[in-house]
């Protein structure tokens, strides 16, 4: 094995930095976070336009959780380009979606379900609201503060992580989506502690927004992250996903969950929802379920599906390719078995990034479950004021020394390497990690 990480230049190099200019002028503003310029990536190792190699810990933003090019996935697309590359799975007929949507539909306990197919995540929460609303015909949302769902006008209205992402929007969101406290155990806004509070933030939903702003007779769903994600990797108690869970039997909504981000086997189970002794309505599903090629799935209870033809569609959702990568990647999950592997590993891992934080002042917080992992950062451990620059610090550092990282929430650093992360990468990637975390607790950028 080639060693890695391995920096010839720093980065950004020369190469990197034209490719750099290049999308600064012809690309619109997206969501950048470094300069790494891609020329090639296999498993957990990324190879830069000048000849750097990283360790992957940011799994193409949870898309790569069987790695970069597994070649099983690599095989099957290469098989269905020489069948047919595209039959628009919405209005034509195709085996291969078939067999997706049964696969996806058998993982879900309980009652027979039905699959949509879109693109991304975002679309793929899309058609939830819709099949929410039209099944139930009722028009009022409730989700959570810090949920992130995606960008387009429906997933950005139930979105309440970043005010960037809604700001020049607020008026022409969709109406009828209200927010409430998330359990964020380390940030509790009732200023209450777990296990006393004897979870306060689901009666409060009832005693407090049931009774002053939202009208549950109305309600279409409550939707949420069962582990958030972008909001900042917050796995909140059990009994919290469960209250929710049985308010929304009680006042005869729906529960969508979104396993965008948690699902395909990162937490070690195929479905966050699994820890949590629950089975929502809805299940919606996108990155890692593609294998790196754009697929998202809505998985619904099969009594929730439109009544006839016309009512949903699109184009693109029956992509023949992603559901091949698809298929190769259900079966690299089931037969490499990588949900006990992210059982164990992130056992092992959790374990480390609590002793870092025993460690290091500036940690504040350790969470997550299987390898859906992140450290809090903060300036003042009993003030908890977040530490955003010294987190951005932490993981430029890492960077410049070959270790990819993403940020999330407002001071949170997420650790999502592949789930098939050979160990010896893993370990050498987070002495690195330490290294970057020990150098801004001594000299912090906050």
């Amino acid at each position: 094995m080639a060693e890695v990480p391995d920096i010839k230049v720093e980065p950004p190099g020369p190469e990197a930095k034209k490719a750099v200019a290049a999308d600064d002028e012809w690309l619109v503003k997206a969501t950048k976070s470094w300069p790494l310029v891609f020329k090639k990536a296999e498993g957990a190792v990324i190879e830069d336009v000048d000849g750097n190699r990283y360790i992957d810990f940011y799994a193409g933003v949870g898309v790569l959780n069987v790695g970069a090019r597994h070649p099983k996935v690599v095989a099957a697309v290469k098989d269905q380009v020489d069948k047919y590359t595209h039959v628009a799975g919405t209005d034509f007929y195709c085996q291969l979606q078939n067999e997706v949507a049964e696969r996806l539909a058998k993982s879900i306990p309980g009652d027979r379900r039905m699959v949509f197919f879109s693109n991304t995540g975002s679309e793929s929460y899309e058609s939830a609201i819709k099949i929410a609303k039209w099944a139930t015909r009722k028009q009022v949302i409730m989700d959570f503060l810090g949920a992130f769902h995606g960008r387009t006008t429906g997933s950005m209205s139930l979105t309440a992580s970043k005010w960037v992402q809604r700001e020049g929007y607020t008026a022409t969101l969709m109406p009828g989506v209200y927010h409430v406290p998330y359990a964020y155990c380390y940030r509790c806004m009732y200023n209450l502690e777990y296990p006393s509070c004897a979870m306060y933030c689901v009666k409060a939903v009832e005693d407090i927004y049931f009774e002053n702003q939202i009208p549950p007779s109305e309600l279409a769903a409550i939707s949420m992250e069962v582990v958030q994600g972008e909001g900042g990797y917050v796995v909140p108690p059990k009994e919290f996903v469960k209250g929710i869970y049985e308010l929304t039997r009680k006042h005869r909504c729906l529960l969508i969950d979104d396993e965008v981000q948690s699902g395909m086997g990162r937490t070690g189970k195929m479905w966050a929802f699994e820890h949590f002794d629950i089975v929502p309505d809805i299940v919606c599903s996108a990155k890692s379920l593609g294998g790196g090629l754009p697929l998202g799935a809505t998985i619904v209870d099969a009594k929730l599906a439109f009544d006839r033809y016309g009512r949903h569609s699109n184009t693109f959702g029956g992509a023949s390719l992603s559901h091949a990568a698809a298929l190769a990647t259900l079966d690299v999950i089931e037969e490499e078995k990588l949900l006990d592997r992210a059982t164990k590993l992130g056992e092992k891992t959790k374990k480390r990034l609590e002793e870092m934080q025993d460690e290091y002042e500036i940690i504040g917080d350790t969470r997550g479950v299987g390898m859906m992992l992140a450290h809090e950062f903060v300036q003042n451990r009993k003030t908890k004021k977040h530490a955003s620059k010294s987190r951005d610090r932490i993981t430029e550092i890492a960077f410049k020394k070959g270790v990819m990282l993403l940020p999330c929430g407002r001071s949170v650093v997420r650790y999502i390497p592949p789930l098939n992360i050979p160990e010896e990468q893993l370990d050498k990637g987070f002495d690195i990690v330490e290294e970057c975390i020990k150098t801004v607790d001594k000299d912090r950028a906050d």
